[in-house]
């Protein structure tokens, strides 16, 4: 009994065996196997082709589609990882992660999900149809159109339906940027900054992956705002044209610092930092030199002041939200500003920089400032509090 039993057994191995033999080869890879690899090697002639330039080869893995839209582009690298391949007989969509970096600027490749459609050709080897952002990626600028570069001495500018003359003013206000962020916060940081300037609002939130709703108003923003990690390769400053180009000249190089103080203090900015820290410290960096007065640079403050609606306490993170009231936002960031200008006039502003960066290096949000101020500026929040109070009167209510 026990050797029929040992002998059904083995005919059912040996069946088995049969059918995969049948289906993918007994002890052979699978056919889904087989379809990765090839749709891998695929994609590996594609890399190679964008870093070679090589639009013959580029063809040859796909459509054209955006490859003359990032031409101009300094690439160092360029790979893309297969993540996921889903196959419908001759078509299959493949999910990657692109990973590049532009030369000079990135310290290390910059990541971004990509969706892929693929079809079978007459030769049987796979052929890109399509490539787009992968599902709640952000596009990137080549998505967007034709991508024209300008590099600046400290700076490096990237557009889509901009002039060449526009993109060197932008290069311009950057190369002024660094060295005045510089003198402020110090130089252990890169000291070079990536400008992107897409055609319109959309296009700036279609790069953010956000909707329009969410900047219209704001004239730029760095990626490290948007929740990227401290130890991203680079930020990117993006710019809504829209917004920036109604500002005046002092207001664009203000904007322009803003950001790059941003750029500049990614590595000491943590989820320890408030809100009205990081932006009140990159408008403090902003508006140095401009020659602004509170009332002139916190207009929104300066009328709350007068009407006696002196803020109780400094503002929340909640209170930097785009929700449509737009005098709370300014009110945010100018009362920022002013506690950021209050340290520096009454501490230094060496003293500024090291309670900036103490608060970023405390484990979590609960205590940073608290702590920073006992231990650098010999105060106490309430105190503090009740100092910057006196100072919005001073200052704003005269």
């Amino acid at each position: 009994m026990a050797g029929r039993r040992r002998a059904s057994g083995t005919r059912v191995v040996v069946a088995l065996c049969l059918l995969l033999v049948s289906l993918v080869g007994c002890g052979g890879r699978s056919a889904t196997d087989s379809a990765r690899a090839e749709v891998q090697s695929v994609l590996d002639a594609r890399e190679a082709a964008i870093l070679d330039r090589d639009q013959a080869a580029f063809l040859r893995t796909g459509a054209q589609s955006w490859f003359r839209n990032l031409r101009a582009l300094p690439l160092a690298d360029w790979s893309y990882r297969l993540t996921r391949l889903d196959r419908t007989g001759d078509t299959a969509t493949a999910e990657a992660e692109l990973r590049y970096r532009v030369r000079g600027y990135d310290r290390a490749p910059v990541s971004a999900g990509r969706t892929l459609s693929l079809s079978l050709d007459a030769a049987g080897g796979w052929y890109v149809e399509a490539e787009r952002p992968a599902k709640g990626s952000a596009e990137q600028l080549w998505d967007q159109g034709r991508v024209s570069v300008v590099r600046g001495e400290h700076s490096l500018v990237m557009g889509v339906g901009q002039s060449e003359a526009a993109l060197l003013r932008y290069a311009e206000l950057a190369d002024d940027a660094v060295p005045a962020v510089s003198q402020a916060w110090g130089t252990d940081w890169f000291r070079r900054v990536v400008v992107l300037v897409p055609e319109s609002l959309t296009g700036m939130a279609g790069l953010l992956a956000s909707p329009a709703s969410s900047y219209r108003g704001i004239a730029a923003v760095t990626t490290g705002e948007t929740g990227a990690p401290a130890d991203a390769p680079a930020d990117r400053i993006i710019v809504n044209p829209d917004a920036y180009g109604v500002l005046g000249a002092t207001g664009k190089q203000v904007v322009l610092t803003h950001e790059t103080t941003h750029v500049a203090t990614r590595a000491h900015t943590s989820a320890a930092t408030p809100l009205w820290l990081s932006e009140g410290y990159a408008d403090w960096v902003g508006y140095l030199g401009s020659g602004r007065s509170p009332s002139q640079a916190a207009p929104e403050l300066w009328q709350a002041v007068i009407e006696g609606r002196v803020p109780q306490a400094l503002p929340a993170d909640a209170d930097f939200g785009f929700t449509g009231d737009s005098g709370r936002l300014a009110r945010a960031y100018e009362s920022g500003w002013m506690a950021c200008r209050m340290i520096a006039e009454r501490w230094g502003e060496v003293r500024l920089v090291e309670f900036y960066r103490a608060v970023g290096a405390h484990e979590g949000r609960a205590g940073a400032v608290e702590g920073a101020l006992r231990d650098v500026l010999g105060t106490s929040l309430d105190d503090f509090t009740g100092e910057w109070r006196d100072y919005l009167r001073a200052q704003l209510g005269g």
